[in-house]
């Protein structure tokens, strides 16, 4: 905690001080301090991480086994997308020892994303904290073998739709009104934010499949158009933000089957539910950065701080899916789900953060970052449509 407070916590910090200092001569002695300090905190960190996993996970096993192991896991990897900058920071910071005439532009750019990508990680520590450590959990969790059926490559997609009424909730409040009516004992009723699990029949499971695998559709599209436009003859492919609505739209209707407006229960009634209340704000998320994106595309405001709505609404949403958890009870089945959804996360957060530095650096930097951010969201259609439940 020591460790991270001091070089997550010290990076704002690090940036006010930069940014009001205008002498090479005293960037290069921030520079110098706060590297100390980084590397000493990062040393911290890997030490008490490694001695709280032997802990807390126990073995080889509980890593890819539980849902303690694989948040674990995730945080590891944004781990070493800091460690990554922090290499590249490093570099600058040797040169301005050499020289302390050397641009400091890109030493700040990557401090901002190291920034966010450390909110991430605290978005991670607070998703891992509602979890039972790995050590406990030593029944129940899922094996290797089940864990290379599930995402071993499955064709054709589903892109056919169950009927609404053979799912578990319209076949719940068909019951329901029946029992009315005979005034006989009610089953099971479902009310939005009191935690009640409805049993999953063959068509919610289809319901879900077809709802990822379309979403998965829509982003690998928008991908594929964002590295077209790359080219001199795929300037129409600039258009791509559009998508954005197209998939927002779709999710309004599919993603919550039991609310508004195909279920019973009420748009703000239905809020009550954790879960589709994330789904809600997620939509909205993909609405507002479709439709800025798309503004900074045909409107030529790349360098105005409306371009910067899209990476950063990018990266929120691939960090709030960390906290996005359907594996609290550690049921093999949803922790399967938490695996699909964990890569979602973190391929959201650099997809976000390396759009950020296409449109704060110049040159081969800002070059490379425009390549990686697409290529980041054809790996989450992808992963969308390989997407199972069974």
């Amino acid at each position: 905690m020591l460790g991270a407070a001091v070089w997550i916590g010290g990076l704002p910090c690090f940036l006010i001080a930069l940014n009001l200092c205008h002498d090479p001569v005293d960037w290069k002695l921030i520079a110098r301090r706060y590297s100390v300090m980084s590397m000493a905190s990062v040393a911290a960190i890997l030490v008490g991480g490694i001695v709280m996993a032997f802990g807390y996970v126990g073995s080889f096993e509980a890593i890819y086994g539980t849902a303690y192991g694989v948040m674990m896991s995730a945080k590891v990897c944004l781990l070493l997308m800091l460690l990554g900058l922090g290499a590249f920071n490093f570099l600058t910071v040797d040169r301005l020892r050499r020289d302390a005439s050397t641009p400091i532009t890109r030493l700040k750019r990557f401090a901002e994303v190291e920034i966010g990508i450390g909110a991430a990680v605290i978005f991670a520590a607070a998703s891992l904290t509602s979890l039972p450590p790995g050590v406990d959990l030593s029944q129940d969790r899922v094996s290797w073998s089940e864990i290379v059926e599930r995402f071993t490559p499955h064709f054709p997609i589903r892109l056919s739709s169950p009927d609404y009424d053979k799912l578990t909730i319209a076949e719940l409040q068909t019951k329901l009104a029946a029992a009315d009516a005979q005034r006989t004992t009610a089953p099971l009723a479902y009310v939005p934010g009191e935690g009640t699990i409805l049993p999953r029949n063959a068509a919610d499971v289809a319901w879900s499949e077809f709802n990822h695998h379309w979403a998965g559709i829509f982003v690998v599209l928008i991908g594929l158009l964002a590295l077209i436009q790359h080219f001199r003859w795929g300037r129409w492919a600039r258009h791509w933000p559009l998508l954005f609505l197209a998939m927002a739209t779709f999710l309004f209707f599919r993603a919550d089957e039991a609310a508004w407006p195909l279920g019973q229960f009420g748009f703000f009634e239905s809020l009550r539910d954790p879960e589709i209340a994330q789904h809600r704000i997620f939509v909205l998320l993909i609405v507002l950065f479709g439709l800025f994106e798309w503004r900074v595309q045909v409107g030529g405001l790349r360098k105005s701080k409306a371009a910067l709505v899209f990476p950063l609404t990018t990266a929120i949403g691939g960090a709030l899916l960390l906290t996005h958890s359907h594996a609290i009870a550690n049921i093999k089945d949803q922790l399967l789900i938490e695996m699909s959804h964990t890569p979602l996360a973190l391929c959201g957060i650099l997809a976000g953060w390396a759009r950020w530095l296409e449109l704060r650096l110049d040159g081969r930097a800002s070059r490379i970052a425009s390549w990686i951010w697409p290529v980041a969201f054809i790996l989450v259609g992808l992963i969308l449509l390989d997407y199972r439940e069974a």
